[in-house]
């Protein structure tokens, strides 16, 4: 049996860098580790921090194919975060100018979430703890 000890990390593959740099630093707060540019593939590469820890890697590539991303196409379904106050990250958020859809509650778990879209329409998901 495998013995994992978390999940290291979550590639994102972006259509605009500058744009969804900004989404991701700007608007969700995720803290720059590292930032390079490959100038063999043209190709940007943004280490992101959530709360700290080392979660995301933001990529650029020139003309990346589209994603399928809805109705519930195969693949991997969304990105969440967990959130102290979720009525407070939907409206930090709204107030930001992003579209969040309306706060739902977890029929399992009794939890409140909440879905937006990054720049490439790829789900994240607001999950308070």
């Amino acid at each position: 049996m495998l013995s994992l000890q978390g999940i290291h990390h979550v590639a994102i593959i972006c259509s605009d860098y500058a744009r969804s740099k900004h989404f991701y630093t700007e608007i969700l707060g995720l803290t720059v580790i590292a930032e390079v540019y490959r100038a063999e593939r043209d190709s940007y590469k943004l280490d992101l921090a959530v709360n700290g820890l080392y979660q995301i890697e933001l990529f650029s590539f020139p003309n990346p194919p589209a994603r399928t991303s809805r109705p519930e196409a195969a693949g991997l379904r969304h990105l969440a975060f967990k959130v102290a106050d979720i009525h407070q990250t939907h409206t930090l958020l709204r107030n930001a100018g992003v579209i969040c859809e309306e706060i739902r509650q977890d029929e399992f778990t009794q939890k409140s979430f909440f879905f937006i879209a990054d720049p490439d329409d790829l789900p994240i998901e607001f999950y308070e703890i």
